[in-house]
């Protein structure tokens, strides 16, 4: 029989407070906090966690807030993720519970996956499972790497799992589906920092200087060829050039220019040829037109890595809840980049999408100023993480 995610599909309890749950999110989408200040929203997590029962633990990663519940005997451990911070950005969606500090807000929904784990945490106290669960709520995802902070504040040696999941909303897909792969879901992400270095001088005597701007164009050119011509063609990877600073006057030639990169892959083998190949381009080609080249090159998030057990696992509780319906057809590998991948490394796991709807009704890409979490996906998130607690949490074999 075929289900859909719908209000008869959402775990009773989570309907009951579902006012609530949406309310808590509003306040926390009005309060936003960026990376590593996420002080209120930490406290919010942390009173209500201790509200329910749960071992509160601060600081991890900063802000971190770790909830644990320990039930029965069972020998499993669980831990389940969500992000808390915001975005420089400044909101322009006029909701009534816009974001009152401007210049931040949530662009991203991870509002909305707070306010998700925290439904969920008010039904799991009163839920029947055997094992431990860890509630992990995580500071600066967006691009500070509050993920990678957390394990090397010891993680997962002071809270041990033997599976930690995550999942974030989907915009353009409809509310409540499901996706998610196994191996390489989505992109590493690295920045690189190029300064070429070459001889100012007056517009009208270019002969006697070396043209930062110029040397730099040749290379924004020759990066194109890294992928078309280095890269295996049934590879992924993107070299972006995104930004190229230089010069402020039409009759001065620049001595310095910058550039900016974004580079991504799915495979650490490619990922570390993109290295090597762009530090040796931009070092060669600023030396044969007689400037030299300065590589910063920031080693940052690794790509998303599904084990496929848990993944097949994952599947499986929500085959069995909503159907086989409830996932997007055809789901393909993503080139955004997530730093639940550094969890990742360290336990087996899986991270999932969850469509936030379509056209106006949650269609609206992350990351933009009229951005908003669809509240019709918070059930559906909370509802998952008690099935998947459920499940996880028992004497039942993980994967039949």
């Amino acid at each position: 029989m075929t289900k859909n995610p719908s209000s008869s599909a959402v775990v009773p309890g989570i309907l009951h407070h579902l006012q609530e749950s949406v309310a808590l999110r509003h306040h926390i989408h009005a309060h936003p906090e960026l990376a590593f200040e996420e002080h209120a929203t930490s406290e919010l997590v942390a009173g209500k966690l201790a509200e329910w029962g749960y071992e509160v633990h601060r600081g991890l990663g900063g802000t971190g807030v770790v909830g644990t519940l320990k039930k029965g005997s069972g020998p499993r451990r669980l831990g389940l993720r969500a992000d808390m911070d915001a975005l420089p950005i400044h909101e322009e969606t006029k909701l009534p519970y816009a974001s009152q500090h401007g210049g931040t807000m949530h662009a991203c929904g991870h509002d909305g996956h707070t306010a998700s784990l925290l439904a969920a945490a008010r039904e799991l106290k009163d839920t029947d499972f055997d094992g431990t669960l860890h509630l992990i709520f995580q500071p600066a995802e967006e691009g500070l790497g509050g993920a990678r902070k957390m394990v090397e504040d010891g993680l997962f040696e002071r809270f041990p799992c033997d599976g930690v999941f995550a999942f974030h909303n989907m915009p353009g897909y409809p509310v409540g589906k499901f996706g998610t792969l196994p191996g390489a879901f989505m992109a590493s992400s690295d920045t690189v920092i190029i300064k070429i270095i070459g001889n100012g001088g007056h517009g009208s005597m270019p002969h006697i200087t070396v043209d930062a701007i110029l040397v730099a164009s040749y290379l924004v050119v020759a990066l194109q060829s890294v992928v078309a011509r280095n890269v295996d063609p049934r590879q992924m990877a993107v070299v972006t050039v995104g930004a190229l600073h230089a010069g402020n006057a039409p009759n001065v030639i620049a001595e310095t220019a910058e550039l900016r990169l974004s580079v991504r892959a799915y495979s650490p083998e490619v990922r570390a040829l993109l290295r090597q190949r762009i530090t040796e381009l931009a070092q060669t080609q600023a030396q044969a037109m007689g400037a030299r080249a300065e590589v910063d090159y920031h080693w940052r998030y690794p790509a998303l890595q599904n084990d496929a057990g848990m993944t097949a696992f994952a599947e499986g509780v929500v085959r069995d809840w909503l159907g086989q319906d409830a996932f997007i057809e055809n789901v393909q590998q993503l080139t955004g980049s997530e730093d639940f991948s550094f969890m990742l490394e360290q336990c087996p796991g899986c991270y999932v999408i969850i469509g936030n709807g379509e056209g106006e009704q949650g269609g609206c890409m992350v990351h933009n100023p009229r951005y908003d979490f669809n509240d019709g996906i918070l059930p559906i998130a909370a509802s998952y993480w008690v099935k998947l607690t459920q499940r996880f949490l028992s004497d039942a074999p993980l994967v039949a």
